[in-house]
């Protein structure tokens, strides 16, 4: 029985991952406001070793659609705005003596639609290591020789457990969707 326990919290454990991968990842997806998280993919080389922005600068919100970037060291803005134009992000920087603005346009109705998809396809890459998730602990469980009833009831455990997980998922990703629709 501790074996079973173990193999249904390894489960849950695995769940919460998937799930805690959803929300990092959403925070990269742009809403039509301004958030800080929208830079986390963003690294630059300072002293020979790439690292994130966050650890070289602070990054504040000072109206709904603009973000700016505030260096510890004023000499890394050069290296910071090239690694912005690098980026996928398509944002132009605006440099100024401390710091550099980034002034995010208003989106289309067409890009907001493309960004429900974009996060359409987060959604059900966790519902699917979720899935995965259930498989292996299944697997685990129907290794372990129980009794039939309590391997069934393991197995209603492990599926109630998804089911709830799952729900989870569709309820953040409805909420992602929301806040990239909403003007």
């Amino acid at each position: 029985m501790e074996e079973l326990e173990m193999v249904l919290l390894e489960a849950e454990d695995k769940m919460d991952k998937a799930l805690a991968a959803l929300e990092k990842e959403l925070s990269t997806v742009r809403t039509g406001r301004a958030n800080a998280s929208l830079l986390d993919c963003i690294s630059i080389e300072y002293y020979g070793v790439m690292t994130p922005l966050k650890q070289v600068a602070s990054i504040t919100v000072p109206e709904a659609n603009q973000l700016y970037i505030k260096p510890f060291d004023k000499s890394v803005c050069k290296d910071i705005e090239r690694a912005i134009n690098a980026s996928s992000l398509g944002l132009t920087p605006q440099s100024d003596s401390n710091g550099i603005r980034l002034i995010l346009p208003q989106m289309t109705e067409e890009r907001r639609r493309e960004l429900t998809k974009v996060v359409g396809k987060m959604e059900e890459q966790a519902k699917v290591a979720v899935r995965n998730v259930r498989r292996d602990s299944n697997d685990e469980i129907k290794k372990l020789d129980l009794p039939e009833d309590d391997e069934k009831q393991a197995l209603d455990d492990v599926q109630k457990l998804t089911d709830k997980k799952i729900n989870l998922i569709e309820e953040i990703a409805s909420k992602k969707n929301k806040d990239v629709m909403s003007i």
